[in-house]
């Protein structure tokens, strides 16, 4: 009798363990987020969101403000269109802008939102206009590239020393 009590409690202990496991590796992953803040969405369209995946965060002076909810192409515009769930109890005005950054050198990309200056605040079905698309690495080092290409030899002033 006393042996299967005993197994029960390990048993529990393990299973408890396990489902902590599992809920830290979902979390540091940001594949689940635990937010009962009610949200409204927005919408803004950027022409490159690089890595931005849904479930992304939204941050605004390093604080989280929401999360990415989709992101669709637009085959009109050729834009991608990302849905944003921001928190209720942060409001922003109507003419704040984001920007696709990334956390570190090469850490995961997430959008920060600048506040505007305008008296009316974003409310639900809203667009932001003012996007700035994510910086792709390839596309810097291939400019660099071709620029110092571009430019003449130092030292070749045309005497053959």
């Amino acid at each position: 009798m006393q042996r299967s009590k005993n197994d029960v409690w390990v048993g529990l202990f393990v299973l408890i363990g396990a489902v902590a496991i599992l809920f830290l590796a979902l979390q540091s992953a940001n594949l689940l987020s635990l937010s009962f803040q009610k949200t409204y969405q927005v919408k803004a369209k950027f022409d490159n969101v690089g890595g931005v995946k849904p479930k992304a965060a939204v941050r605004s002076a390093g604080v989280v403000v929401g999360r990415v909810e989709n992101i669709a192409f637009d085959d009109k515009s050729f834009q991608a269109v990302v849905t944003l769930a921001l928190e209720s109890q942060y409001v922003f005005p109507k003419d704040s802008s984001l920007k696709i950054l990334t956390s570190g050198l090469l850490g995961e990309q997430y959008l920060g939102i600048e506040p505007g200056a305008d008296d009316n605040n974003l409310v639900a079905g809203d667009t932001i206009s003012s996007t700035q698309s994510a910086v792709v690495l390839e596309n810097l080092i291939s400019q660099f590239l071709f620029s110092k290409a571009a430019e003449p030899a130092a030292g070749n002033d045309g005497q053959g020393k």
